[in-house]
C-alpha cells in the first residue's frame, strides 16, 4: 500500500435535519396555544402571510388534506361523508358492540389529603357542560372562522374568551386601598407597603420576611409587629397571617370566639389532621361534644382568604380532538378545527412585488417568501392529519374504555399506536405531548391513555394500571367504618378478580390518589 496523497470517490447515505424537517417537527409538539403563538410570529416575518377570513384578493393557500387518518385497516376505519364539504376528514371508527353506552364520568378526583383540605370543605361542586359547535371540513387545515353562537334571543356573540372577561380588583390593591384609610403616618404606612407585598396569593406573609423589614427600613421590631396587628384587621379576614393558626385565630377572635379552650384547640391543629381526638380532648381538656362543636366551628372559617381576591382568571383547557358516537354506534373522531390556523397568502401584494423591478436580492427574498409560506402550510397539514391518525387509533385501542369507562381501559404503550399508524414511536410521543380529548366522558390528555400493564392473576389478559387504580379506589370508597380495608386485604381482593398485585404496589398507588392509609382512613370515617 503506497503511502501517498490521493482522491477517492464515495456514496453514502445519511439523514440530514434540514430547517423544514426540524420545523415539521417542532409544529407537531406544539399545544394549540404555542401553535397560534408561532403562526403570529410567521405572519409578522412573512410579508406575504396573514391570518384572518377571505378578504378580496386573498388566495387561501392551505394545502390538501387527504384522507385524514385512514390507516389500513378499513374495516374498521371509514371516512364519513365522502363528498360532503361538513364531513371532509371527519373519521369513524366502526365498532363491534351495541351496547348503550355508560356515560358516567371515568375521570376520578384524587382524594387530597393535606390538612385543610381533610378538614375544610370549600370546594363548590360544578358542572361543566362541553358544547360541541359542528365543524366544517375536519381535517383540514384551515377554517371558517365566521361561524356565529347564536342564542335564543337570536343574539350573536363573537368575542372570544379573553373579551368577555373583567378585570377584577387584586388582593395586592385592595389591601392598598384599606391600608390608606387605615394607618395615619408616613412611617406605618412605610412599614404597610411592604407587608403588602410581602402577602402571598393565599393572604399569608412569611415570618422570616417579616423580621427583615426592621434592619432594611432601620426601625424597631415592635414598630412592624404593631403594624401588622393592624393590617391584620383588615379584611379579608385572616389575612397577614404567618401560618394557619393565626389566620384561624384572627377569624374567631372577630366572631369573639378565641376562648382559652378554642385557642389550645388551634394551636393543635397537627393532632386534628391526624384525626387524634383522644389526644385532642386531653389537651383541650374537653368532652366529645364540645370537642365536635369547635370542629364543626372552624370548618366555617376561611384557611386561604386571600384566595378570594385572585387576580389570575383561568383559562380553560381546548381540546384538539372531539370524540363522540353517532346514532348507528360508530364513533366519530374530529379536529377542534377552532384550534387550527386559516393561513393564507395576499396575492394582490403578491403580484405588486413580482411587478417591481427589484435587484437580485429582492427577487430571492420574495422567492423565499413564498417558498417558506408554502412549506409552513404542508406543515400544519401534515401536524394535522398525523394528530388525526394517533386519535383514531386510540379510540380503537381503547374501545372499551369509551363504551364502559376506566375500569375498561386495557395498557398501552407508544409502540402499539407507531405500528398501527406505521410511524416511529418518537413521533406518536410529539403528538400525544400536550393534546387533549374531549368525549362523553370528559376532557383526557392523549398521553392519560398509555398505561403500564398488571399481570392477571389467572394467566389472562392484563390489565391496565389506570384501570386497577379506579378499581382499588372503587374498593376503598365502599369500605364500611367498622371494616376499613388495608393494604393486604385489598392485595387479597384484587387477586380474587383476577388482578395481580403486590402490596407496595397498592401502597404506591394508594399514596399517589393521596388515599391516606387504614388507620387514618378509619379515624377519618369514624369522626365523619
Amino acid at each position: 500500500m503506497a503511502l501517498t496523497p490521493r482522491l477517492d470517490l464515495r456514496q453514502s447515505q445519511q439523514l440530514v435535519m434540514t430547517p423544514q424537517l426540524q420545523q415539521a417537527i417542532k409544529l407537531l409538539q406544539l399545544s394549540n396555544l404555542e401553535l397560534a403563538d408561532y403562526v403570529a410570529e410567521e405572519i409578522e416575518r412573512n410579508p406575504l402571510l396573514e391570518t384572518a377570513s377571505e378578504l378580496p384578493g386573498q388566495v387561501e393557500i392551505s394545502g390538501e388534506t387527504g384522507e385524514g387518518g385512514g390507516t389500513a385497516d378499513d374495516t374498521y376505519i371509514r371516512e364519513e361523508g365522502t363528498g360532503n364539504d361538513n364531513n371532509d376528514g371527519m373519521i369513524a371508527a366502526d365498532t363491534s358492540m351495541n351496547a348503550a353506552v355508560d356515560t358516567t364520568t371515568g375521570n376520578d378526583t384524587a382524594l387530597d389529603t393535606d390538612f385543610q383540605d381533610n378538614v375544610f370543605n370549600n370546594d363548590a361542586g360544578s358542572d361543566t357542560a362541553t358544547s360541541i359547535a359542528e365543524t366544517n371540513a375536519s381535517g383540514s387545515l384551515s377554517y371558517d372562522g365566521s361561524s356565529q353562537s347564536s342564542s335564543a334571543g337570536g343574539f350573536s356573540d363573537d368575542r372570544s374568551f379573553e373579551q368577555t372577561l373583567e378585570e377584577n380588583e387584586n388582593l395586592h390593591d385592595f389591601l392598598t386601598r384599606q391600608m390608606a384609610v387605615l394607618l395615619k403616618t408616613q412611617g406605618d404606612r412605610l412599614i404597610a407597603t411592604h407587608l403588602i407585598d410581602m402577602v402571598d396569593e393565599a393572604g399569608y406573609v412569611d415570618q422570616e420576611q417579616v423580621q427583615e423589614i426592621a434592619p432594611r427600613l432601620g426601625c424597631d421590631q415592635e414598630d412592624v409587629e404593631a403594624v401588622l396587628l393592624q393590617l391584620q384587621k383588615m379584611e379579608p379576614s385572616g389575612v397577614f397571617a404567618r401560618d394557619l393558626s393565626e389566620c384561624l385565630a384572627i377569624q374567631l377572635a372577630e366572631q369573639d370566639r378565641l376562648d382559652p379552650i378554642m385557642q389550645k384547640f388551634i394551636a393543635n391543629l397537627d393532632l386534628l389532621g391526624k384525626r387524634d381526638m383522644a389526644g385532642l380532648k386531653r389537651v383541650c381538656g374537653t368532652d366529645q361534644e364540645d370537642l365536635t362543636d369547635m370542629i364543626q366551628e372552624i370548618r366555617t372559617l376561611n384557611p386561604k382568604p386571600g384566595l378570594i381576591y385572585g387576580s389570575e382568571s383561568v383559562q380553560p383547557v381546548v381540546p384538539d380532538i372531539f370524540i363522540s358516537k353517532n346514532k348507528a354506534g360508530v364513533w366519530i373522531v374530529e379536529l377542534n378545527t377552532d384550534t387550527l390556523p386559516k393561513v393564507l397568502m395576499n396575492s394582490h401584494y403578491l403580484a405588486e412585488l413580482e411587478d417591481i423591478s427589484g435587484g437580485k436580492e429582492a427577487k430571492t427574498f420574495v422567492s423565499d417568501c413564498v417558498a417558506n409560506a408554502n412549506w409552513l402550510v404542508k406543515a400544519l397539514d401534515q401536524r394535522a392529519k398525523t394528530i388525526l391518525k394517533v386519535a383514531t387509533a386510540l379510540v380503537k385501542k381503547q374501545e372499551m374504555f369509551f363504551e364502559y369507562g376506566v375500569r375498561y381501559m386495557k395498557p398501552l404503550i407508544l409502540k402499539d399506536i407507531a405500528e398501527e399508524i406505521d410511524m416511529h414511536e418518537s413521533t406518536v410521543s410529539r403528538v400525544t405531548n400536550n393534546k387533549f380529548m374531549s368525549c362523553s366522558r370528559g376532557m383526557f390528555e392523549l398521553k392519560y391513555f398509555f398505561t403500564s400493564a398488571i399481570s392477571s392473576a389467572s394467566g389472562g389478559d392484563a390489565h391496565s394500571a389506570e384501570s386497577v387504580k379506579y378499581r382499588l379506589k372503587e374498593l376503598i370508597d365502599a369500605e364500611e367504618p367498622k371494616k376499613i380495608l388495608s393494604d393486604d386485604k385489598l392485595v387479597a381482593l384484587m387477586k380474587a378478580e383476577g388482578i395481580d398485585i403486590a402490596r407496595r404496589t397498592v401502597a404506591k398507588y394508594r399514596e399517589a390518589m393521596k388515599i391516606p392509609s387504614s388507620v387514618q382512613r378509619r379515624r377519618q370515617k369514624n369522626m365523619g
